[in-house]
């Protein structure tokens, strides 16, 4: 076997392609990682504020979205959570649970890449770094991949190269190129995991509130979340946001419950009972923030503004505790993106074994991570795909 030849070449040096490495090299296979990056795992660094939300207690096929729902049980089955939990704790990292089973690094999102490029050092693994691809082909049943460090050669080819989001991070969508190259399917892909934006009556009302955080509740297309939502400058972000965006597409509106434990017009005719005499503004203050109150005066009922409760007929308070229980809102789009934390869709799944992530057509050829139409929720059920996708690759190149 000459200096280019390997077992197995993987392209992207991020979560999925590290791990996918490090479990192939264990197996004794000799394996390279080629990323077009000046170091990697860039966005392990950055992810959960730099402390990586590294995976989530209750990982369910419900938490992503995918053209085939039953694809990614194999491999979530294959390597679990508890799996890459066991992994953490030999490491002895130190971590908690935030909210909702996320699980992040007490520390720094660097000991989780410390612990993965400590893995593949110990199993014999060559990462090269500043390497861009310039061709991939088969031949022999090998692929040769042309690079700016020469020519790789390998067996086994697998692609881990992330979708399109955060380019600043080094993505570009080449894995999907790759795909398309040997003929598989690429569904059409979009920002998810992303904050929405505004270009109506709502857009000032954001930029006044920038900075202020709500627990709500968000509904659009069948699906709900509940979690803190955050005004920003250009619209709306914070957990919740970014949940509900996978499920977004425009032209959809979205429902957002600004008191999600109570039934606002029961309480608001409640308190015409108890506290005729009080402004509106003064009872609503008492469970929302004077400011969003404020702005949801101005836009929605400023025609009693200045009425005490007594005043204000019981339907205009019906249809007030409507608008607080149902703000209906219609985002303009999304950031797009520069700061979607991943990709929705990509390779359609049909094409590849749920069980090992190899191309059905093209023995040899392996596709994992983020680059497949497979798309978690927010709170770690990414990273865990990544895990789960890179290892059963990893036992089968």
């Amino acid at each position: 076997m000459s200096n280019s030849d390997y077992d197995v070449v993987v392209l992207g040096g991020g979560a999925a392609g590290l791990f996918c490495a490090l479990t192939a090299a264990r197996r004794g296979r000799k394996v390279v990682v080629l990323d077009s990056s000046n170091k990697v795992g860039k966005k392990i660094l950055m992810s959960g504020g730099g402390r990586c939300n590294f995976t989530n207690l209750d990982i369910q096929p419900e938490n992503y979205l995918s053209a085939n729902p039953h694809f990614m049980k194999s491999a979530l089955k294959s390597y679990t959570q508890w799996d890459f939990i066991e992994l953490v704790e030999k490491h002895r990292i130190a971590y908690h649970e935030k909210t909702l089973g996320q699980l992040f690094c007490n520390d720094s999102s660097k000991q989780i890449l410390n612990m993965l490029l400590s893995e593949c050092d110990d199993s014999g693994v060559l990462i090269k770094t500043q390497c861009e691809v310039q061709s991939v082909k088969a031949a022999d049943h090998r692929f040769i991949v042309r690079t700016s460090l020469g020519r790789f050669v390998a067996e086994s080819l697998v692609i881990a190269t992330g979708g399109l989001s955060i380019p600043t991070m080094g993505s570009s969508g080449f894995g999907y190129e790759i795909a398309e190259q040997f003929g598989l399917e690429v569904l059409p892909r979009s920002a998810a995991l992303v904050p929405l934006t505004f270009s109506d009556s709502l857009k000032p009302v954001c930029e006044r509130l920038s900075g202020l955080s709500v627990d709500v509740t968000m509904t659009c297309h069948g699906m709900t979340f509940r979690e803190g939502m955050l005004f920003t400058h250009r619209g709306l972000s914070g957990p919740v946001s970014l949940q509900i965006s996978s499920y977004w597409s425009p032209g959809l509106s979205i429902d957002i419950d600004l008191l999600p434990e109570i039934n606002a017009t029961d309480w608001l005719l409640e308190g015409k009972t108890e506290h005729g005499k009080v402004l509106l503004r003064s009872i609503l203050a008492k469970r929302l923030p004077k400011t969003l109150v404020g702005e949801l005066e101005f836009l929605h009922w400023a025609d009693v503004r200045e009425r005490p409760l007594a005043e204000i007929p019981d339907l205009r308070l019906r249809q007030i505790g409507s608008i607080l229980n149902h703000w209906v809102v219609k985002p303009s789009g999304t950031e797009g993106y520069r700061t979607a934390e991943v990709t929705l869709h990509g390779i359609d799944t049909k094409h590849l074994s749920s069980k090992t992530m190899e191309c059905n057509d093209h023995p040899g050829l392996y596709f994992i991570g983020e680059v497949v139409d497979v798309t978690g929720h927010l709170g770690g059920y990414n990273f865990q795909w990544a895990w789960s996708s890179g290892y059963v690759a990893g036992v089968h190149v």
